[in-house]
């Protein structure tokens, strides 16, 4: 039996019921985040906390600072009630503006927002991320506040769906001729021997994985510009790097078909890799 969260209650997934009115369900009202767990240990939950606290406020969910720190200890309950405390996993938390009838203005003041979460299994792709992946370039067609993880993904679906049906992993978002972001994923790329990625802003997800590979590489020397990639110099770009909480650091080898550098991941991409795989284990406690 699966347990999940719904509304400050534990309960077995088929008993859990969301109303035809929410508007997490009508209008994709609603913010949602993604840990991972390695061992029954959160990693970096106070910047998911902060990043969730970031969301709530930036669409105007009324939901305590409060409310969202004891949503720790609900996704350490997850981990443990569903047997996932040995190895990695990972918790979806989302927490729409509530149930109300449909009106596109807010509903009435003391709507209680819907909260829920569920953890699941996870399974590292090592292959993945030895071998590197495919990727295919796509506009980037979604709305203008990018920073909020939102769950009305559509951009980012239909992205994604254009990467498998073009048999890749990620679809890397162009817009205005520069590179945003990947459809689910970060972008750092190496041009000219220096590496890149797009500036935080309205454009992007503030990353968890993004701002810890960013730490890490200030804790180490390596230079970083947060100037974003043009569509030409993506074209050129010795390696490419896909970056997210499940996606670790994953090199790109195959960009539209065409090789990126050599066609295998390279020495910064593996660099990253060993630093990310050392902060992610150490910090948990765990090994690979």
């Amino acid at each position: 039996m699966t347990t999940v969260y719904l509304n400050g209650e534990f309960i077995p997934k088929e008993r859990a019921m969301i109303s035809v009115e929410d508007r997490g369900f009508i209008f994709g009202d609603g913010i949602y985040e993604v840990v991972r767990v390695i061992d029954g240990r959160i990693f970096e939950w106070g910047l998911h906390a902060a990043r969730l606290k970031y969301g709530i406020a930036g669409i105007r969910i009324a939901l305590d600072a409060s409310a969202i720190d004891g949503l720790k200890a609900v996704c350490e309950r997850l981990v443990n009630d569903n047997g996932l405390a040995d190895g990695e996993a990972t918790v979806y938390m989302q927490v729409s503006r509530g149930a109300a009838p449909r009106t596109h203005y807010f509903p009435p003041a003391g709507t209680a927002p819907t909260v829920y979460a569920a953890a699941s299994r996870f399974v590292v792709p090592r292959d993945q991320r030895d071998s590197g992946v495919k990727a295919i370039t796509a506009p980037d067609i979604r709305w203008l506040r990018c920073d909020l993880k939102t769950v009305n993904l559509l951009g980012a679906v239909l992205g994604r769906q254009a990467a498998a049906e073009a048999g890749a992993y990620e679809a890397i978002l162009l817009r205005d001729g520069v590179v945003t972001e990947g459809a689910a994923t970060n972008v750092f790329g190496v041009v000219d021997g220096v590496v890149r990625t797009h500036p935080l802003g309205n454009l992007i997800l503030p990353g968890i994985t993004r701002a810890v590979v960013v730490a890490l590489m200030r804790e180490n020397n390596i230079a970083l510009v947060e100037t974003p990639i043009t569509h030409d110099e993506l074209r050129r770009a010795s390696e490419l790097m896909l970056v997210g909480t499940t996606t670790d650091v994953t090199g790109v080898v195959l960009l539209d078909g065409k090789p990126v550098g050599a066609g295998a991941p390279g020495p910064m991409t593996l660099r990253l890799q060993a630093l990310l795989d050392a902060r992610l284990y150490a910090a948990v406690g765990a090994g690979r």
